[in-house]
């Protein structure tokens, strides 16, 4: 009776829950740069805790966390294999989160803090074995419906230390872009603004984020989701960096498909460009989602 119930648990949360509390996603990316590396690539997994149900009958499928304003608790590991041309490393990286979203008399509030510890793992002795630890705190307001604003500050204790979660969600090269951007100030003030809302006589959303961080260079991001419907998503995305060591811009596409409410799919295009450096990147992405 046990594996009966856990069976058709399963089967729910794969078919059509509309209700979730875990979420677990797994992700990997190609990594083909002109001089820097060779075909490499990175892989990922994140896994959410929600404090109270998330309901995703409403909106897109994709942002149910956000619409709901669920606050959570993150872990995330990432893991890298980098060389070329006598360069060979490993990069480890972990991660922990916690976003709360809080009401108050006015409009809701909201924070967040982060810690993420990076090992690079040298294979040869042209590159140093390195570890590095990064906080970040933000607080912010939903100035409107669905619409957050927020600053923090990020410390990176070691400039190789990267935001696991920024990993995760943008992808490696602007989250090596950002960690470069902070550089040896290792002190930075960041700010950004997300909203999604429903586009009026239509089964259809728009969603919108903006970044900025300013450390020893500053860096921006733009990027910009079209929710065709509740389930399949496109986007576009483009960063840039006055940091000379890396990329100076980036732009990106992506596509996200759910499956059934519990179960989504994506895939992820990233191209890099380096003006004074023989360091333009490409990387293909994909990434699988479950929640249950």
């Amino acid at each position: 009776m046990k594996k009966l119930g856990l069976a058709t648990a399963l089967l729910l949360a794969m078919t059509g829950a509309q209700a979730y509390q875990f979420e677990v996603q797994g992700q990997s990316e190609y990594i083909d740069a002109s001089a820097a590396n060779d075909k490499d690539f990175t892989g990922g997994v994140q896994g959410t805790y929600y404090f109270k149900d998330v309901d995703s009958s409403k909106g897109p499928l994709a942002e149910a966390a956000f619409l709901n304003q669920a606050s959570n608790v993150s872990l995330a590991y990432n893991y890298a294999e980098l060389g070329s041309n006598g360069f060979d490393v490993t990069a480890h990286n972990y991660g922990a989160k916690a976003e709360a979203y809080i009401p108050t008399k006015f409009v809701p509030a909201y924070a967040s803090a982060s810690y993420s510890h990076t090992i690079l793992d040298s294979k040869n002795n042209n590159a140093s074995d390195d570890q590095g630890d990064r906080y970040a705190l933000e607080l912010g307001a939903l100035a409107a419906p669905n619409f957050l604003v927020a600053v923090g500050y990020t410390n990176v204790a070691d400039q190789f230390a990267l935001d696991a979660f920024n990993v995760m969600s943008n992808g490696v090269v602007k989250a090596v872009g950002e960690t470069a951007t902070i550089g040896e100030d290792q002190d930075a003030i960041t700010a950004r603004t997300k909203y999604v809302g429903a586009i009026s006589d239509t089964n259809m959303s728009i969603g919108f984020e903006s970044g900025l961080v300013y450390g020893d260079a500053t860096a921006y991001q733009l990027k910009t989701d079209l929710y065709l419907n509740p389930k399949l998503s496109v986007g576009a995305s483009y960063a840039e960096s006055s940091y000379e060591g890396t990329p100076d811009s980036a732009w990106g596409a992506n596509v996200n498909y759910f499956i059934t409410p519990a179960v989504a799919v994506g895939a992820s295009y990233v191209n890099a460009n380096a003006k004074d450096v023989d360091l333009d990147t490409q990387t293909v992405g994909l990434n699988a989602k479950f929640r249950f």
